[in-house]
C-alpha cells in the first residue's frame, strides 16, 4: 500500500478531497461579473475556480482582467456557510481518515471558508495541522506553504513525505520541497491545456491502493 511507504501525508483540500456544486461556482461568478462588469463564461470559471491553467492570476491577467481587483471581489461575495452548503466530499478521499502517520492539509482556501466547510463534512479530525496559503505564507508551488505544514507536524527532511493534489501547483510545492506527488484527475485534462506530471497519476485514490508502487498514466 502507497500510505505505508510515507512517514507524513499533505493533501489539497479542493478538487482533491472535495468539491463544490457546479450551480453555486456559477453563482459566484455571476456576481462577480455584476462587481466587475465582465461576464464570465462555463469554461472561464472552472479554470479559474479549479486552477486548470495553473497560476490564477497569471490566467487572469492573460485575459486583462486585475488579479487583486477579482479576488477582493470574489471573497467579499463568497458566504461561508452557504459555501459549506454546497460543498461535497468525494468518496475515494475516506482513505485520509485511515491514514496511520502525521497527516496535514495544505490549501488555497481561505481560512475563513476553510473552517465551516471541514467542519461540515465532519473531517477536522483527518488532520494534524491545517495551513491556509495567503500573501504572507506564500502560494503553492512556492515551498513555503508546505514547509509551514512539515514543521506543524514536526517532521523533517530525514523523513518520507507525500503530497496530493489535483493541480500542477499541487505537484510543483510537492516537488520544491523535496516531497513526492501525486496528481489526481478529477477533471477534463483536455480542459488544463497541459500535462501534469506526479509520481503518481491516478483518476481515484482507489488506484493508488490496487497498484501500490507504480506510477500511473490517466485511464479514458
Amino acid at each position: 500500500m502507497v500510505a505505508r511507504e510515507y512517514d507524513f501525508w499533505l493533501l489539497d483540500l479542493d478538487g482533491t478531497l472535495i468539491d463544490i456544486e457546479r450551480s453555486y461556482v456559477r453563482s459566484v461568478f455571476d456576481r462577480v461579473s455584476d462587481r466587475l462588469g465582465r461576464e464570465f463564461t462555463d469554461y472561464e470559471a472552472e479554470v479559474i475556480w479549479h486552477g486548470l491553467g495553473g497560476a490564477r492570476d497569471a490566467q487572469l491577467s492573460k485575459w486583462g482582467i486585475d488579479p487583486p481587483t477579482f479576488w477582493d471581489a470574489f471573497h467579499a461575495i463568497e458566504d461561508p456557510k452557504l459555501r459549506a452548503e454546497h460543498t461535497f466530499l468525494y468518496d475515494d478521499a475516506a482513505f485520509v481518515a485511515d491514514l496511520d502517520c502525521p497527516v496535514g492539509l495544505v490549501t488555497h482556501c481561505q481560512q475563513f471558508l476553510t473552517e465551516p466547510v471541514i467542519d461540515a463534512l465532519d473531517i477536522r479530525d483527518w488532520f494534524d495541522v491545517v495551513v491556509c496559503c495567503d500573501e504572507k505564507l506564500g502560494w503553492k508551488p512556492d515551498p513555503a506553504p508546505i514547509e509551514h505544514a512539515m514543521a506543524g507536524l514536526d517532521v523533517g527532511k530525514d523523513d518520507r513525505g507525500i503530497l496530493a493534489g489535483d493541480g500542477a501547483n499541487d505537484v510543483g510545492a510537492a516537488w520544491n520541497a523535496g516531497l513526492d506527488a501525486v496528481h489526481v484527475e478529477r477533471h477534463d485534462p483536455h480542459h488544463r491545456n497541459q500535462c501534469v506530471l506526479g509520481d503518481y497519476r491516478v483518476n481515484t485514490f482507489d488506484e493508488l491502493w490496487s497498484n501500490a508502487g507504480q506510477a500511473f498514466e490517466y485511464t479514458d
